[in-house]
């Protein structure tokens, strides 16, 4: 159990994962040249390689010898997720810290200029030249941008799959970091799980603008089983138009201070208590926005009503001088209550959906991903309390403190050393110039 204050900081600033990532390389049992990829124009980027490698399984930190020089970034619809690697300031300790930042899509300029920023300083943050940047991208603004991104960093800039990205972040917090998987109800809110490796099958759903759902058997062996487009897109599309909030963030904080009910028709307000016989509290959403609509006329009524009085006594009867009746005044109901109502929409339907694919898949671990949660108690409760409800209590939905950078740690967890998996390729172990053939091969054979 943890306190309420841990909890709204851990929430809202989750911080950075400080792990030894200096020198780290995913490694194949086989060091021979990796097969392509079918991600990525056959594993070929502009006639080069790509780095990634379906077949490898284990992270190495090979006594930290060597920097990191590369940032990852995972360009959504609506949201960019970036990752990058710095050095503890004034520490000798040899590991570093992955830091996380994220922009709104419309605002890639900003990102790149950031980007920009993190190859001038890369000497100071991680030891390498501004050159030797480079950039891990994954999202399918990784292909919109791509020729944007390289022409302003004039960088390498590579794209890695999405899907695979994903999987690869998300085995990775599960496995390696402590505190970072929790479970979440409003009886025992985030109850942290430990990291473990008996982790397969799952199933991930990936909530960005729309929904992604993907069963995942093995390291590199996933399957998307389904999803549905009303994802965080649509919850910020119409927010948008509803209300007056200006951010994804603002719409959030506005369904924090709601009340539902003065806009969704409740069961209790059909029945008016309880329907236990099929297990439907009172409170229970029969019918989204359902009281709109009744609510809308009676408005509109008054304004009739309203209008009707001001015109038997004006005596004016220009339009600029007489009174309006605004219907939306009379409502009773807020832009906060409608926030309330249509988080609770998408995220009840999200989570309905996400029970009937783990159910067809014999499924019982359920991961919800990506930028729509952002910590928001409202929407772990009620994805969480959706699973238990309709599994009777036999599946477990789980949360992530980083659930938006999956996809660009996963970018960042593939970069692999230049000319990987060729001979003396490994750092450190560069070909001595020998002389003797024999000699020459016996080297070779070990390298």
């Amino acid at each position: 159990m943890t306190s309420t204050e841990e909890i709204d900081n851990t929430i809202t600033r989750p911080g950075s994962v400080k792990i030894n990532v200096k020198g780290a390389f995913i490694v194949d049992p086989d060091t021979s040249t990796p097969a392509p990829t079918n991600s990525t124009a056959n594993g070929y980027i502009n006639g080069r390689h790509s780095p990634s490698h379906h077949e490898t399984s284990d992270i190495r930190l090979p006594n930290h010898t060597a920097v990191v020089s590369h940032i990852a970034v995972d360009i959504g619809g609506s949201l960019i997720k970036l990752v990058y690697f710095s050095r503890e300031v004034d520490s000798t300790d040899p590991g570093g810290r992955l830091n996380f930042q994220n922009f709104e899509t419309d605002r890639i300029a900003d990102c790149v200029e950031f980007m920009r920023h993190l190859r001038d300083k890369q000497l100071a943050l991680n030891g390498s030249a501004p050159s030797e940047l480079c950039v891990m991208a994954t999202g399918g603004g990784a292909y919109k941008f791509y020729d944007m991104i390289r022409d302003a960093l004039g960088v390498d800039v590579l794209r890695e799959d999405e899907m695979e990205c994903l999987i690869i972040g998300l085995d990775f917090f599960i496995t390696e970091i402590p505190r970072e998987v929790f479970t979440y109800s409003d009886t025992e809110p985030m109850h942290f799980v430990d990291p473990h490796d008996n982790i397969y099958p799952y199933l991930l759903v990936n909530i960005g603008s729309g929904v992604s759902m993907l069963k995942v058997t093995g390291p590199r062996s996933y399957q998307r089983v389904g999803g549905t487009s009303l994802g965080g897109g649509t919850l910020w599309g119409l927010l948008s138009l509803l209300t007056g909030a200006r951010s994804f963030d603002d719409m959030l904080s506005q369904a924090e201070h709601g009340d539902n009910a003065k806009v969704d028709m409740l069961v209790g307000d059909i029945y008016g208590t309880d329907y236990g016989k099929i297990g439907l509290k009172s409170t229970t959403i029969a019918s989204s926005f359902g009281k709109v609509f009744r609510m809308k006329r009676e408005a509109e009524a008054m304004t009739e009503d309203m209008g009707s009085i001001c015109s038997d006594h004006s005596e004016h009867p220009d339009d600029e001088d007489r009174p309006r009746a605004d219907a939306h005044s009379n409502a009773p109901f807020s832009s906060a209550d409608i926030s309330r109502s249509l988080l609770y929409a998408i995220s009840n339907n999200i989570g309905q959906i996400a029970y009937l694919q783990s159910q067809i898949h014999n499924l019982s671990d359920i991961y919800f991903g990506g930028s729509f949660i952002r910590g928001h108690r409202q929407t772990m409760n009620t994805l969480s309390y959706a699973i238990k409800f309709w599994s009777q209590g036999s599946k477990q939905a789980y949360f992530l403190r980083h659930e938006g950078y999956l996809g660009s740690v996963g970018a960042f967890l593939k970069r692999q050393p230049r000319n990987w998996g060729r001979r003396a390729s490994l750092e450190g172990m560069e070909p001595p110039d020998i002389k003797d053939k024999e000699e020459k091969k016996t080297w070779e054979s070990k390298a």
